[in-house]
């Protein structure tokens, strides 16, 4: 895993091979943060990470200067992964959450300014995860949302989207509350 820029950009951590994660990839995940920095302004956001593999998200928006990143993961050997890199880094404003998102989703009561999801892509519930999101506490008046899916899933109809960017096999819809 590469942070792609920032204070941590390009410190490299080898990511174990038993991992279950699919992370995004360097590429869709450097086009996504060129995107994402036209929109957002990265200097003391509070983020979600929902489904955070191995934190490549996370650690790219503490990179760029993000207060705080609330991480959600279920697997341990991404919890692992995610406390050594943080670990390694000195960095203390990532908070791992080790467990499910949509138990998460039902009961966290804190907004957030950016919200970003990576299910994995045969979730059975990917299809209603935008709005779960939306009717979740974690949302709040000028909410980006950012769900990373496979391009058999069209959410241009749902009302709070905004826009949708292709990399490959990488997709990505924004939502703004």
């Amino acid at each position: 895993m590469r942070i792609i820029s920032g204070k941590y950009g390009r410190r490299r951590f080898e990511v174990p091979h038993n991992i279950t994660a699919r992370p995004t990839t360097d590429m869709a995940r450097e086009s996504l943060f060129n995107v994402l920095g036209g929109i957002v302004d990265f200097d003391g956001i509070v983020a979600l990470d929902l489904f955070a593999g191995t934190g490549a998200i996370s650690f790219e928006l503490l990179s760029r200067g993000a207060a705080s990143v609330t991480a959600i993961e279920r697997a341990t050997v991404q919890q692992r992964f995610i406390t050594s890199v943080a670990t390694r880094l000195d960095e203390h404003s990532l908070t791992l959450v080790r467990g499910d998102v949509f138990k998460f989703l039902s009961s966290c009561r804190q907004a957030f300014d950016l919200v970003f999801a990576d299910p994995p892509y045969d979730l059975p519930q990917l299809g209603d995860l935008p709005r779960l999101i939306m009717e979740s506490g974690v949302v709040k008046r000028d909410t980006l949302v950012v769900l990373e899916h496979p391009r058999e899933f069209d959410f241009t109809t749902l009302p709070q989207f905004s826009q949708h960017r292709n990399y490959g096999k990488v997709n990505f819809s924004f939502f703004k509350v």
